[in-house]
């Protein structure tokens, strides 16, 4: 599926719905958000999206547990988890990524492309773990396009099964 249905028909069901929608992004740097209000009546579900890159700016703006970060840090199903959570204090649906872009910053554990993708409604929140197909790229930007894309595709797919 193309970018452009994805965003399509994720505008279609929030609107259907009602619903309104906030992003939290580490490792995508706001692309998620950037690729969200691309398209035409974006401003009828988006209600606030963040760049929580610092660990500082998760825990102030999302209420991500400090000892979460301290325990499992912060590209861990345990703080995009958390991250989702705060989203869902401003709407009612959530995207949130936290993860290794690279070329540095990987290890065995936590590998360059590593991102955890978390998605939210109301009390539901999913958090998917996914390696980039680009991580062998080295490049940053090719590994962020294919994590934002995992995002919305993953996003899409939570908010159909739920709704129905």
């Amino acid at each position: 599926m193309k970018k452009q249905e994805i965003l399509q028909e994720i505008k279609d069901i929030l609107i259907k719905n009602n619903l309104t929608l906030s992003t939290a992004e580490s490792c995508t740097g706001g692309l998620v958000s950037s690729y969200l209000t691309d398209i035409d009546g974006a401003s009828k579900f988006i209600f606030q999206n963040f760049v929580t890159y610092s660990n500082e700016a998760k825990t102030k703006f999302l209420g991500v547990l400090p000892d979460t970060l301290n325990a499992f840090g912060a590209v861990s199903e345990q703080t995009a988890r958390e991250m989702s959570m705060g989203l869902l204090k401003y709407a009612d649906c959530s995207i949130a990524t936290t993860g290794i872009l690279g070329p540095t910053g990987g290890s065995l554990e936590k590998p360059v492309g590593l991102v955890y993708i978390s998605v939210g409604y109301k009390d539901k929140i999913k958090v998917i773990k996914y390696i980039s197909k680009k991580a062998d790229t080295n490049l940053r930007h090719k590994i962020k396009k294919d994590i934002a894309k995992q995002a919305l595709k993953e996003f899409l797919e939570f908010i159909k099964n739920t709704l129905n």
